[in-house]
């Protein structure tokens, strides 16, 4: 008997038995220790060519792991989260706390304690008190938030509205519109305009002036979530093609003014990255023109423009099936940002085709996994939240990703989880705190259901038990 105790209590204490205690999709968790494990690799076999400063390779690596560390602290606390109820009230201010931040950011906010800050030809982040605030990073996640809180919120509103019963949401504007002259509020689609529409547009603006391809990954983002949540598509058509027009118009009134009008809406970047051509045959002509030749001015801008597009193109190729493996890489010491920028192509160059596949496995599991979780949800705002995120990390990845080997133009989007950045980082921690979070209260509930139903499914199967056994025994007599 104490040999078989002390078995059972060295299984107790072992780490199978841990893992089985841990809460949350399994998946999840796995596919999040995978990604930082190869941005722990990635990190410190990529910045190889920034040693030699005031920092060393270890150094590098160390502040990293810190970062890893509180990364996983803020999963931790987040997954800790018991209630929905919390995470939808936070969420409710998704849209407050992004047109906040992204307004001292346009405004190029100088406070001393608080300081816009320009970075790489266009305003992008907040400086707080020393901490620098990447402003697109959090209205990425906070955005997503906010539309499964507003979704959630209008199909409550419906439901009371069509039972004659008080809205338990959006009082604000059933308030407004118990004035006759504003009756017209009460209608759905003025709801879906203020609520659902507007931020959605209103946001896509306000990040325009610091990134074109933000604005085109949280307005895309937001658009399928709209569509997720059963929104008309007529009116989301009409959302997307009143945005072209509107762009279209700004960009004339820009170019027919001298470039006065809307300069700070960076209209020039978002056509040269359209437009941009990082072949090689470009540096070819002009070597070749009797004009100009090698070596000329127009060589080296050319060279300096596609050098790093087209070197992460070079590092793929030469990743080959199985790669060139860890620390091997040549293109790191071409490419300035291929740590952040063209992360996948250095991954691809060390690690080969393999290595980028299994990349891609990790980031369609998430999105598969999210569906699934989402499908497990009870609670409409819950599977807009995961579903959301899940297309925001795999989304952002493919982006990255597709950038990289060339399809579509150069968008900046780092690899989630993977590239170095150390706030985007953070944030995405969030997200996936927020993921695993709601698939423990989503288990949580089903087996809760399921304990409920035992007892009356134990009590049938006896009751069925003792009309069989009197049946059999009138059969024998």
């Amino acid at each position: 008997m104490a040999k078989e105790g002390k078995i059972k209590a060295e299984q107790k204490g072992s780490i199978w038995n841990f893992i089985d205690r841990i809460e949350g999709d399994k998946v999840v968790w796995i596919i999040v220790f995978m990604l930082t494990l190869i941005s722990a690799l990635a990190i410190f076999s990529s910045t190889s060519q920034l040693a030699g400063g005031s920092k060393d390779r270890i150094d590098l690596i160390r502040e990293h792991a810190m970062f890893i560390a509180i990364g996983y602290g803020l999963i931790y606390i987040i997954y800790k989260i018991k209630s929905i109820k919390v995470l939808r009230i936070a969420s409710r201010y998704g849209f407050l706390v992004s047109f906040i931040l992204l307004i001292l950011l346009d405004c190029h906010v100088r406070w001393g304690f608080i300081n816009a800050e320009y970075i790489n030809k266009a305003w992008r982040t907040l400086n707080l008190f020393g901490l620098q605030i990447h402003v697109f990073e959090v209205v990425k996640i906070a955005m997503v938030m906010y539309l499964a809180w507003a979704l959630h919120s209008y199909r409550q509103d419906c439901e009371a509205m069509e039972r004659n019963k008080k809205s338990p949401t959006f009082s604000y504007l059933n308030n407004i519109a118990k004035i006759d002259s504003l009756a017209f509020l009460k209608q759905p689609k003025w709801k879906r305009i203020f609520y659902l529409y507007m931020p959605v547009v209103i946001v896509t603006v306000l990040v325009k002036p610091g990134s074109n391809s933000s604005m085109l990954l949280i307005g895309g983002i937001s658009i399928l979530i709209l569509l997720i949540g059963r929104m008309p598509f007529k009116e989301i058509a009409g959302i997307i093609a009143l945005g072209v027009v509107a762009i279209g118009l700004c960009m004339g009134i820009y170019y027919a003014s001298g470039k006065t009008v809307f300069s700070n809406m960076r209209f020039d970047a978002l056509i040269e990255r359209f437009q941009a051509d990082y072949s090689i045959e470009r540096l070819i002509e002009i070597e070749n023109d009797p004009k100009l030749g090698p070596k000329c001015k127009e060589w080296y801008e050319v060279r300096d423009e596609i050098k790093q597009p087209y070197s992460a193109r070079i590092a793929i190729h030469e990743g080959g099936l199985f790669g060139k493996l860890s620390g091997n890489s040549t293109q790191k010491y071409v490419v300035a940002h291929i740590y952040s920028d063209y992360m996948f192509s250095f991954l691809v160059e060390e690690y080969g085709l393999a290595g980028g596949i299994v990349i891609l496995m990790l980031f369609v599991s998430l999105l598969a996994r999210g569906s699934l979780i989402a499908k497990l949800c009870q609670n409409d705002f819950a599977k807009y939240a995961v579903g959301g995120l899940s297309l925001l990390i795999s989304g952002q990845a493919f982006l990255h990703i597709f950038v990289n080997v060339g399809i579509g133009p150069m968008t900046g989007q780092t690899l989630p989880m993977i590239s170095d950045g150390s706030f985007a980082f953070l944030t995405f921690c969030i997200a996936f705190g927020i993921i695993l979070s709601i698939s423990k209260m989503a288990r949580n509930q089903i087996r809760e259901q399921e304990e409920a139903v035992a007892p009356l499914y134990e009590s049938t199967k006896d009751d069925v038990q003792v009309a069989m056994d009197v049946l059999e025994q009138i059969d024998n007599e």
